[in-house]
C-alpha cells in the first residue's frame, strides 16, 4: 500500500464542533479533501453554512447545523441529523471551547464551572452520543482539541488551564474505555494565528511571542488540521490515548505576561 493511502478518509462521516472558523474550519476542509463527508456544527449558522459550501465544492457531502455545545438538546440534534443524513458517524472532533484569562479572586465558582462545562463536559457528552454509532459502523475516532495551557504553570489561567488539563486526561481515560473499536486522541495547540487572535493581538505582542517560540513563528490553522488528519486516519491506527503538541517547540507559555 502507498503510504499516502493511509491518510485517506473515504467513506468516513465526521462531526466537527466549532467548525465555522479557525481550527475547526481547517479540519473540516482537510477531512473533506481526503474523502470524508462532514457535519459542521457551531453557534453561528452563517459561518458553518459557508464552510459546508466549501466542502461541497470539493465533491463531498456536508451538513451545516447551528449548535451550542452547552445545550444538551442541540448536541443530540446534531448527532441525530448526522445519522439521518449520512447513515453513520465515524469521527468526532471536539473543537468547541475556550476561555480568556481570569482573576482567581474575582471569578465566581459558577463562572469557573461554566468554563469547565464548555471545554470538558461538552466533549464528554458528544463522545457519549457518538461512540454507539461508531461501534455500529465498525470503528471510530475521537479527537479532542486541548491546549498547551493544560501543562503550563502561568498566572491568570487557572480556569482555562484546569479545564484543558481535564480534557487532556479525559482523552487518555476514554481511550482506555473505548479501545479497541474507537480511538481517542488529542491535539494541544500553541498560539494559532486565527482571525480572532489577529484582531486582539498588537504587532509588538505578536513579535514577542514569535521571539519566544523556538521555531520563530506562530502556528497556522493548517498545522492543526494536518495533525488532525494524521490522528483521524489509518496512518495513526496504532495510536490512542495520546496528545500531539503542535506548538513550535515551546516548553512554557509564550503569551506576553
Amino acid at each position: 500500500m502507498n503510504i499516502l493511502d493511509r491518510f485517506n478518509l473515504d467513506g468516513c462521516v465526521a462531526v466537527i464542533s466549532g467548525a465555522g472558523r479557525g481550527i475547526g474550519r481547517a479540519i473540516a476542509l482537510a477531512f473533506a479533501e481526503t474523502g470524508a463527508d462532514v457535519v459542521c456544527a457551531a453557534r453561528t449558522l452563517a459561518d458553518v453554512e459557508a464552510v459546508a459550501e466549501e466542502v461541497r465544492a470539493m465533491g463531498r457531502r456536508a451538513l451545516a447545523i447551528s449548535c451550542d455545545v452547552n445545550n444538551p438538546a442541540q448536541r443530540e440534534a446534531v448527532i441525530a441529523a448526522a445519522r439521518e443524513s449520512f447513515g453513520r458517524v465515524t469521527h468526532l472532533v471536539n473543537n468547541a471551547g475556550g476561555a480568556g484569562p481570569n482573576n482567581p479572586l474575582m471569578m465566581t465558582p459558577e463562572q469557573f464551572e461554566d468554563v469547565f462545562r464548555f471545554n470538558v463536559t461538552s466533549a464528554y457528552a458528544l463522545s457519549q452520543l457518538c461512540v454507539p454509532l461508531m461501534r455500529e459502523a465498525g470503528g471510530g475516532n475521537i479527537i479532542n482539541i486541548t491546549s498547551g495551557a493544560a501543562r503550563y504553570a502561568q498566572t491568570q489561567f487557572s480556569a482555562y488551564g484546569t479545564a484543558k488539563a481535564a480534557l487532556t486526561q479525559l482523552t487518555r481515560l476514554l481511550a482506555q474505555d473505548f479501545a479497541p473499536i474507537v480511538r481517542v486522541n488529542a491535539i494541544a495547540p500553541g498560539p494559532i494565528l486565527t482571525d480572532a487572535l489577529n484582531r486582539v493581538l498588537p504587532p509588538h505582542m505578536r513579535d514577542g511571542m514569535i521571539a519566544s517560540t523556538p521555531l520563530k513563528s506562530l502556528g497556522e490553522t493548517d498545522d492543526i488540521a494536518a495533525a488532525a488528519l494524521y490522528l483521524a486516519s489509518d496512518a495513526s491506527r496504532w495510536v490512542t490515548g495520546k496528545i500531539i503538541e503542535v506548538d513550535g517547540g515551546a516548553e512554557s507559555s509564550v503569551w506576553p505576561g
